[in-house]
């Protein structure tokens, strides 16, 4: 009977973390797209929505300037924020997973700045790829993020065979100092390019159309969809690569998986937004100290709080000195950083 109770009160809890996350996103793309320099009722929003895109008829007439407000500005910025948001926080808890490490993310393995090197060379040169086209930007920037991935790995090895996890965040660490000394010499290099790459890396999704959603949503739905089929494994490989192996877990099969799989998704939102940090060291840590360690709810559950709290993120670089507009990144870590620290002290004294 007792066990029973506590079942039913664990699925209840899940139910409900579910049920908040999923309001936390819904209200975060309500409050994106409504406010702004013209502010659009919600009702209006609802409307549009519903005749533009699920082509329900409507008895009254739609404003134009509301229309393209809410179609072609912010709608496909809001939906970005939360594809880049979601992208993000969901490799950030497989990476810290995997690892079985709270300080690793997509910046401290070099991923994101390995994306960042294969995004700077395709502005810096005006590559584009003929079999890619309009993919060009997010082809090369998830290439240069899995080449990332296996150097790392190898040299991780030949420093220590066994690998252990805090090799491969110090080897990590290295080559994101070293390609972030290779993005400052493109930078030094370049002429007229050089406002375009500079406003990338410091990270945005404005005047970014549907079209940049099209580029990121195939790798998304790719890379989130190879993560949490995986979320058994990372619960097992949580517990060490021994315990893992015994449990029947293929572990260098695994490890590899999850890493391209995370490294996808990064280069994707890399791509789209330029570098943005702090959302998938900080979300997944939240979602752990509310909802727990267990990867199966885990994942998807930061990939909805990653997304909402991007969206809002958003909003308040396009509004608080209005109408300049801040860097994304600057908002996120001014945000992340003071969080991060919070969280970490409250680790220690439950710890203690």
């Amino acid at each position: 009977m007792r066990k029973l109770f506590i079942r039913k009160f664990l699925l209840s809890n899940r139910m409900i973390a579910y049920f908040l996350a999923i309001l936390f996103f819904l209200s975060a793309m309500m409050i994106g797209i409504a406010l702004g320099t013209v502010s659009v009722p919600a009702s209006k929003i609802i409307q549009i929505v519903g005749a533009e895109i699920f082509r329900f008829s409507t008895n009254e007439a739609i404003d134009p300037m509301y229309s393209n407000i809410v179609m072609n500005i912010r709608l496909p910025r809001v939906l970005l924020a939360g594809l880049v948001g979601a992208s993000l926080a969901i490799a950030g808890a497989a990476f810290q997973g995997l690892l079985r490490n709270p300080l690793a993310d997509p910046y401290t393995l070099g991923v994101s700045s390995g994306a960042s090197v294969g995004a700077v060379i395709a502005l810096f040169f005006q590559i584009t790829l003929p079999f890619a086209g309009l993919y060009t930007l997010p082809v090369l920037s998830i290439t240069a993020s899995i080449i990332t991935v296996f150097l790392v790995l190898l040299l991780a090895q030949k420093i220590e065979r066994s690998i252990k996890v805090e090799t491969i965040i110090l080897t990590g660490i290295i080559f994101s100092s070293f390609l972030g000394a290779l993005i400052s010499l493109m930078i030094a290099l370049t002429g007229e390019e050089l406002r375009q790459i500079i406003g990338w890396l410091l990270g945005s999704v404005s005047m970014r159309g549907w079209e940049y959603i099209k580029i990121i949503f195939p790798f998304f739905i790719l890379g989130s969809c190879l993560l949490i089929m995986n979320t058994k494994e990372l619960n097992a490989l949580s517990f060490g690569e021994e315990r893992a192996q015994h449990l029947g877990v293929n572990v260098h099969c695994r490890k590899l998986l999850i890493l391209i799989s995370g490294s996808v998704l990064t280069g994707a939102a890399v791509a789209v937004s330029g570098t943005i940090g702090f959302v998938g060291l900080v979300v997944p840590h939240f979602v752990r100290l509310l909802w727990g360690a267990d990867h199966r709810h885990l994942l998807p559950l930061s990939m909805i709080i990653g997304g909402g709290f991007l969206i809002l993120a958003d909003l308040v670089s396009r509004t608080i000195i209005a109408p300049t507009e801040l860097p994304i990144g600057v908002i996120t870590a001014l945000i992340g950083a003071p969080m991060f620290a919070v969280i970490l002290l409250r680790r220690k004294e439950r710890s203690g």
